[in-house]
């Protein structure tokens, strides 16, 4: 064999040349957010879960409609008391009554079963390879565990307001102030009130989306996100932490009730979606940090 041979082969062999990055088609996002939608209101669990909130309007303008003749007449949280003079504010008191646990409780299994249900399922380094980048698929599980938690809110207020219409009729509302504003206005105050509330669960959300991304057990990042709110709550009724009580997670959800004063003070209102907001950036950060820089191997 000539020296010429295997110059020539060198010269001819094949070179090896890096795999082209896979791209995301157009319209995957929106495919990935659909079917995303598609689970998260078409689970079983979650179907539940809405249809226990609504029962929550039904079963407490009930009881207030057996009893309002009765002794145990005005007792109660407040809001409840107003019911009888006007079904609307059945809305409102059902919203109060689900506050402090139950609503907590359906943001924490949103959020918290987001990435750790996927990852618990074996799915989620699936979806990794369809491809799918992992913020964009962090994106799409916020939409999701969002898009349930107004799905819930929206299924006190509907009930709430059908049942309260039956059991007790509309009318005008009386304010706190004790003033008087048509129907119209009065139903557009407690839209607000539903809205805020809705709004106020989103730094929760992130919270849940975080603790979401460091398991891949999802009843430990649920029971994590409703032991936030829980604690929240609980430092809240501490005179001592008046520093930082504002910051609280849990501290301005019941500001919702300026939306009932004849001149709503909208400062505590901005104030109040101003720390979720700030909530939804620390922990939405965090959980971007951990999710796109973790090692998936489920």
């Amino acid at each position: 064999m000539s020296h010429a041979d295997p110059l020539a082969s060198a010269t001819v062999a094949p070179v090896a040349t890096a795999a082209p990055v896979p791209r995301a088609q157009p319209g995957a996002f929106g495919r990935l957010l659909r079917s995303e939608l598609r689970l998260v209101l078409g689970r079983r669990r979650n179907v539940v879960l809405l249809s226990g909130l609504g029962a929550v309007p039904l079963l407490l303008g009930l009881v207030v409609f057996l009893t309002r003749d009765s002794a145990m007449s005005g007792q109660g949280p407040g809001f409840i008391g107003r019911v009888t003079e006007n079904g609307l504010f059945l809305v409102v008191a059902s919203v109060f009554v689900c506050l402090p646990f139950l609503l907590p409780l359906t943001v924490g299994i949103a959020s918290g079963d987001a990435i750790a249900g996927e990852a618990s399922a074996g799915t989620l380094r699936y979806l990794l390879v369809t491809p799918v980048a992992r913020a964009r698929l962090l994106v799409v599980k916020a939409a999701g565990a969002l898009t349930f938690v107004a799905a819930a809110v929206l299924a006190i207020a509907v009930v709430g307001l059908v049942a309260g219409a039956v059991l007790f009729g509309l009318r005008d509302v009386v304010l706190l102030s004790g003033d008087t504003v048509p129907l119209a206005s009065g139903a557009l105050r407690v839209a607000g009130i539903v809205a805020y509330v809705g709004l106020s669960m989103t730094g929760l959300v992130a919270v849940g989306l975080f603790f979401s991304t460091l398991t891949e057990v999802p009843v430990g990042a649920m029971a994590a996100t409703v032991v936030v709110a829980i604690v929240s709550g609980v430092l809240d009724t501490l005179p001592a932490l008046d520093a930082i009580r504002p910051g609280l997670l849990t501290h301005h959800w019941l500001d919702f009730a300026e939306l009932l004063r004849i001149a709503p003070d909208w400062g505590v209102v901005a104030g109040g979606l101003g720390v979720q907001l700030a909530w939804v950036v620390v922990f939405g950060s965090l959980a971007w940090a951990r999710f796109t820089t973790a090692d998936v191997s489920s």
